[in-house]
């Protein structure tokens, strides 16, 4: 059987003369066809894009995670609804660290720029007999003269004077000299019922006096007379004529809707101290009252047990909105030693607005 020749691709050996032999055809190779190319071109950039997405596509993950993160962390966390238990347990907390006025200061500080201290004062020459006299006749007192130390002791046409002041100068309080030859006779309270120094008072303050000064709590004194009188309550009306500057009128109340049991209080210069404030309650209403000397019978009064004693008179009884429901005018004493009992009367406001004429509401 035939064989097929075999070639070895070795380089032949050198011949024995030392002749270089020729080199044998190397094996043809054939060359890449030029279609693969553009195939291998494209899945190199295919590649490289997919490469970029999936960078991007982790980049966008990544900031995905970070934005809920930063949100999650500013987020407040969710509230609990507030209970009842809640809400007093904050009220307790602030009224134990915030400790509020109390309603009977409430009241005292709103009437306290309105109230005023009477003085009545008489010659000293005077006998006790023609004091009596005079307070008999209830004639209206009248300023003497002032041996030129204060003008404003003289009443003015336009009204009651006003201290004169330097522009921009602090408010200086007024003082009212008493002239020498008269004595102090009692001390009162009174009430202002209108800002121009219209002044309410009990009538046996200021009856029978030579001269009535008045000190507002501003320290402003002033000298006064009296304009109008109603006997069968025991009250007067009284003109300053020097007043301060922001002099406040107090505001008054009815007493329609009072009743025993209510709370008040009586503000004024018990034996000339004070201002003074003492609070109660009503005791009764349309009382009647008739004075140790049974000159005099009093109807339509209340009854009160807040502590008054001589000096009062004159004064506002309030309610704790420190509005004037009346006018402190008698207390009852079945001892000489004029100590407070527990029984006050004062006058309705209804019926002290008649004294001046005006409706007191």
């Amino acid at each position: 059987m035939r064989r097929s020749p075999l070639y070895s691709r070795s380089q032949p050996r050198a011949s024995a003369a030392g002749r270089p032999t020729e080199p044998a055809p190397a094996a043809d190779v054939p060359p890449a066809p030029a279609a693969d190319r553009p195939s291998r071109a494209r899945a190199a950039v295919q590649g490289a894009y997919g490469r970029a997405r999936r960078w991007q596509a982790g980049l966008l993950w990544l900031a995905v995670l970070g934005l809920s993160a930063v949100l999650y962390a500013g987020t407040p966390p969710p509230q609990t609804p507030l209970t009842q238990e809640d809400i007093d347990r904050a009220v307790m907390s602030t009224l134990g660290s915030h400790v509020l006025p109390s309603q009977d200061t409430r009241a005292y500080q709103a009437i306290i720029p309105s109230v005023v201290r009477v003085v009545s004062y008489a010659k000293e020459d005077k006998k006790p007999a023609d004091t009596k006299k005079s307070a008999r006749k209830a004639a209206p007192a009248t300023p003497p003269p002032s041996d030129g130390n204060r003008s404003a002791q003289r009443p003015d046409a336009e009204g009651p004077a006003k201290t004169p002041q330097a522009p921009g100068a602090e408010p200086k309080q007024a003082r009212a000299v008493v002239p020498k030859g008269y004595e102090p006779r009692g001390v009162g309270t009174g009430v202002v019922i209108v800002d121009e120094g219209v002044i309410l008072t009990n009538l046996h303050v200021v009856q029978g006096a030579d001269l009535i000064h008045l000190t507002f709590m501003d320290g402003t004194e002033s000298i006064a007379s009296v304009t109008g009188i109603q006997a069968k309550d025991d009250l007067a009306v009284l003109r300053a004529y020097t007043v301060p500057d922001d002099l406040k009128a107090a505001t008054l109340a009815s007493t329609a809707g009072l009743g025993s049991g209510d709370h008040v209080m009586a503000v004024g210069f018990p034996f000339g101290i004070g201002p003074s404030a003492s609070s109660g309650i009503v005791s009764g209403l349309k009382r009647s009252f008739q004075s140790p000397e049974g000159e005099q019978m009093m109807t339509n009064l209340i009854q009160f047990d807040a502590a008054a004693n001589p000096g009062n008179s004159g004064g506002p009884l309030i309610n704790m909105s420190g509005e004037v429901l009346g006018i402190v005018t008698a207390i009852y004493n079945p001892n000489e030693q004029r100590s407070f009992v527990g029984i006050g009367f004062a006058v309705p406001i209804e019926n002290a607005a008649q004294a001046v004429g005006m409706s007191p509401f």
